[in-house]
């Protein structure tokens, strides 16, 4: 039985341990450490399992599989006051920060391991990538929906950029759902129709996994009908130009 802890204790710390909580991991015991003290009470509330730790030391001295879900601003702060036991695993989750980095801030021969889990954890139904590949740590996440193990640091990079996406998806549902609502439709009955149809779309990509996407936009796009219509304009706008415009530009932050 492991015991698993986590350092900060913000929304995806949140969505994690509800998530492990009632798995087969075979879990002995969450720490999570104090510093949100609204969310570390309310997960101890809920789950017997999750103890809330003094402090941070508390919190690595206790885990087996140890992870570090701080805010960028403030990680090397908090990891460097840290002390790390040689062998320990212990898998990052903080954002764009570079693993050379961390490895000299935790000053110690770990087991590091970086991962970008989403939200969607907490109902099991998130894909998680994590680099380098780590059998221990994928199986983790893949009982909180799956996982991708990334061979390379460039591999990581890029699903990480492609994660950028997640706001601009809704910002293109709530665009949608704005217009139609602006035409004289309540906006709730637009959305009670739009967002199951992108889930239904994201559904279909998921169980297609062997057909091209391009070749699924084609199915979806009668010949001279109005689906055709709307992306040769968004092509024409120089949507997918912006698209591209767009993930560049995260992928030169994300490796500064």
């Amino acid at each position: 039985m492991m015991r698993i802890g986590f350092v900060g204790t913000g929304a995806i710390t949140e969505a994690m341990v509800t998530g492990i909580v009632g798995t087969s991991l075979g879990v002995a015991e969450i720490v999570v450490s104090p510093r949100n003290r609204e969310i570390a009470a309310r997960l101890a509330g809920r789950f017997p399992s999750v103890r809330i730790a003094r402090d941070n030391q508390d919190v690595v001295d206790a885990a087996d599989v140890l992870f570090l879900a701080i805010r960028p601003q403030i990680a090397e702060e908090v990891v460097t006051a840290l002390v790390f036991r040689a062998g320990q695993t212990v898998v990052s989750v903080i954002a764009a920060t570079d693993r050379s980095k961390l490895l000299a801030w935790i000053r110690e021969d770990v087991r590091l391991s970086q991962a970008i889990p989403l939200p969607f954890v907490a109902e099991r139904a998130g894909v998680t990538a994590i680099y380098p590949p780590n059998p221990d740590i994928a199986a983790i996440f893949a009982a909180l929906g799956s996982a991708v193990e990334c061979e390379t640091k460039e591999e990581y990079d890029l699903l990480a950029v492609a994660s950028a996406l997640m706001g601009t998806y809704f910002g293109i549902l709530d665009r949608a759902t704005g217009w139609v609502a602006e035409k004289g439709v309540a906006r709730e009955k637009v959305r009670a129709y739009l967002a199951p149809l992108f889930a239904s779309l994201a559904q279909t990509a998921v169980r297609a996994e062997a057909t091209p996407l391009d070749a699924l936009r084609r199915e979806f796009s009668t010949p001279g009908g109005l689906n055709e219509q709307v992306f040769d304009d968004f092509e024409r706008g120089g949507g997918s130009r912006a698209l591209t415009n767009a993930l560049e530009a995260v992928l030169r932050r994300v490796r500064r």
